[in-house]
């Protein structure tokens, strides 16, 4: 017990010295402290702020505001290495040419600077074309109509009192969202916009009015599965959503009465039942109650390439017609768009159109034809054409070619820009690419015979091999 005790003693009395010893030496640092305080205190500060100044010194001064100012510059269309050759080309699309998958095919593949053809298969023979007519259609649009040209769909008062007549006017990005929701046409006119309009006074009734367009509702070589499957509704003047039941999604089924369903859309809106809407007959000379206005015609183009929307296509089609004096029909719009073509120089041997859209499995178009469009929209013999290349989608982030050049073919991600087209056993692409010498080369390629994820792959390879191609 001694012994545990005289250790302990020894211990605390360690630690105690220790304690001591350190507590004189922080007394002693701070006596010092205190008095170098009060002897120079000033000094101190003006070493501190001498210090800084040096600092400030040797910092280099604040570079100018970085300021944007985006500008276009013109593409050297001779390239700085020169043009390509035939024989480049066809050295470097010749491993994805061998491809099985591409089954019976057909294209061509021209340098848009020099309107100089560099590869070609059978591109004089008319092949289906799916929704690569929308190149064809669109092309007639920026050749024949203004591009701030707008659709105005007005609400007018019908024979009977208590009754207001919707006039169709052909704009089929008319929509039932409600203010403030933009739907898969940003700009368009909105139902909800005539309902308020028409509030107070006193509307019962609403009549529908689709007399703008005859003829038949669907072309030939539709299907009418095809309305449930969402790729098209029977054309009518009185449409909204391009007809879909659910304007939020693209892929919704369609509407089999387009006109009707804008009549209940409106009268929804008003409060009304839809046992109220019928179809009608605007009266001549009838004041107008309400209106709305669509988008200009070159956001809706651009809208219905990205998309591939066949309704607004054929809707386009109509304006074309309108604009030629062929008559509002499907069969009146085929020809109206040929007769613009030709009437433009366009050599359209070959081309047979039984709608504006490319629906029809009767349609027929030679790749040549399609890529003289293409061409003449990157050349500089046709300047209201430029847009079309704007409309196309974009490898791996837009439209119809958002979910290709993804996984396979990525070196061609945002370089190529191309409308789709697919039917069943039928894959086409048609647009255009920058090399790596910075020559636009425009394309059509054509596929059947193989199913469509099959092909899509296969014909996605020859325009990235042609992206990584000097080609001479």
């Amino acid at each position: 017990m001694g012994r545990h005790g005289s250790g302990t003693g020894r211990g605390n009395l360690e630690r105690s010295r220790a304690r001591k010893t350190v507590r004189r030496a922080l007394i002693g640092l701070l006596v010092v402290a205190v008095v170098a305080a009060g002897v120079v205190g000033g000094g101190v500060v003006y070493r501190a702020k001498k210090h800084a100044d040096d600092l400030e010194a040797l910092v280099p001064p604040q570079p100018a505001a970085v300021t944007y100012a985006p500008q276009l510059a013109a593409i050297d269309p001779t390239g700085p290495q020169g043009a390509p050759t035939a024989r480049g080309v066809a050295a470097e699309i010749a491993a994805p040419l061998r491809n099985r998958d591409l089954g019976q095919f057909t294209g061509i593949i021209t340098d848009a600077a020099t309107g100089s053809v560099l590869w070609q298969r059978g591109q004089a023979q008319p092949r289906t074309p799916a929704s690569t007519t929308k190149l064809l259609t669109s092309t007639a649009a920026l050749l024949t109509l203004p591009p701030d040209q707008r659709i105005t769909t007005t609400v007018v008062a019908g024979a009977d009192p208590g009754t207001a007549v919707i006039v169709g006017a052909g704009d089929p990005t008319l929509t039932t969202l409600p203010a403030g929701k933009d739907g898969l046409f940003p700009g368009a006119a909105r139902i909800s916009d005539l309902a308020q309009q028409l509030r107070g006074k006193g509307i019962e009734r609403i009549q529908v009015d689709t007399s703008l367009f005859t003829g038949d509702q669907m072309a030939q070589g539709w299907d009418r599965a095809d309305i449930a499957g969402g790729d098209i509704a029977p054309i009518q003047a009185l449409t909204a959503d391009s007809g879909r039941v659910d304007p939020a999604k693209d892929e919704s089924p369609r509407s089999p009465q387009p006109a009707l369903a804008v009549g209940k859309a409106l009268a929804a809106g008003l409060g009304l039942p839809a046992s109220s809407v019928t179809d009608g007959t605007a009266p001549a000379g009838a004041q107008v109650l309400a209106k709305v206005t669509s988008a200009p015609l070159t956001d809706r183009l651009r809208q219905l390439m990205v998309l591939s929307d066949n309704v607004a296509a054929q809707q386009v089609g109509m304006e074309v017609a309108a604009a030629t004096g062929e008559e509002r029909s499907i069969t009146g719009a085929a020809r109206a768009v040929l007769k613009v073509l030709q009437g433009k120089g366009f050599d359209v041997t070959g081309v047979t159109l039984h709608d504006t859209n490319g629906l029809s499995v009767d349609d027929r178009i030679p790749a040549a034809v399609l890529d003289e469009v293409i061409t003449a929209a990157a050349g500089p013999d046709h300047p209201q054409l430029r847009p079309l290349l704007d409309y196309l989608p974009i490898a791996g982030a837009t439209g119809t070619l958002s979910d290709r050049y993804t996984t396979a073919n990525r070196a061609g991600a945002g370089y190529v820009r191309a409308k789709t087209g697919s039917l069943s056993g039928v894959s086409t692409l048609a647009g255009y690419v920058s090399d790596d010498d910075g020559r636009i080369l425009t394309f059509t390629l054509m596929s059947s015979g193989t199913p469509v994820d099959v092909a899509r792959p296969a014909m996605d390879a020859i325009t990235t091999a042609l992206k990584g191609c000097g080609c001479r």
